[in-house]
């Protein structure tokens, strides 16, 4: 008798999906919005997905950066304002090969998961346009029912991608040994992940993933 393995698709968000950095466009939304300073803000923002791609910044540092942007405001107040920033900049920004691939991915696969460093709030609408049903995100902790500007939890960024996996794989009763695994990213911030899937596919990769990925023979795809 032979075991079946269920398999498992991992995408990553920015610059995967999405061309472009989730994060930092919301940034910029803000700005134009009013609701964030340009001359304090811009140029933070700039450097700290300079050294995201760096591979520089910590992962605490980086998440809280711009989970703090929600500081202050319930959920519900920053609705309308999310409502338009994926309007506006997001959905144009998912090519329809990008959405080719996720549907491709969902009739293949028995389960399909976006992962991503950008907190739960921001992404949730993109999870739901790509027709995704599981999300892995980094969480904002509320306190009073506002955004207190920090995260909770293991950060999903770098390592804590794997381990938040293996959290959400024990909540369902299912074990890494027992999957068949295919991750895609474009960073080497994501090489944890992708070195433990059975078929790492590397998406518009940086020089360091590309190098990775040409060295191990992985495939290299683009979608934007």
């Amino acid at each position: 008798m032979t075991s079946h393995r269920r398999t498992l698709a991992l995408f990553d968000l920015d610059h995967t999906l999405l061309d472009g950095d989730s994060d930092v466009l919301w940034c910029d939304f803000l700005v134009r919005e009013g609701v964030l300073d340009a001359s304090r803000f811009s140029e933070r923002n700039a450097e700290m997905a300079a050294r995201y791609r760096a591979g520089t910044v910590g992962t605490r540092e980086f998440s809280e950066f711009y989970i703090d942007t929600l500081s202050g405001r319930s959920p519900a107040q920053w609705l309308p304002l999310r409502e338009r920033y994926f309007r506006e900049e997001i959905a144009p920004r998912i090519s329809s090969a990008a959405r080719d691939l996720a549907d491709r991915e969902r009739e293949r696969c028995d389960l399909v998961v976006l992962t991503t460093a950008t907190n739960r709030f921001l992404v949730e609408p993109t999870v739901a346009h790509l027709g995704i049903e599981h999300l892995i995100a980094t969480e904002p902790e509320l306190i009073d029912g506002r955004f207190s500007g920090r995260a909770q939890g293991t950060l999903n960024m770098r390592e804590g991608k794997l381990e938040r996996l293996g959290q959400w794989l024990a909540a369902r009763g299912l074990h890494r040994e027992d999957l068949t695994v295919t991750a895609y990213s474009d960073s080497m911030n994501d090489l944890p992940l992708l070195a433990a899937a059975d078929h790492p596919v590397a998406v518009h990769p940086d020089a360091g993933l590309a190098a990775w990925a040409a060295q191990h023979g992985h495939p290299v795809l683009r979608l934007h």
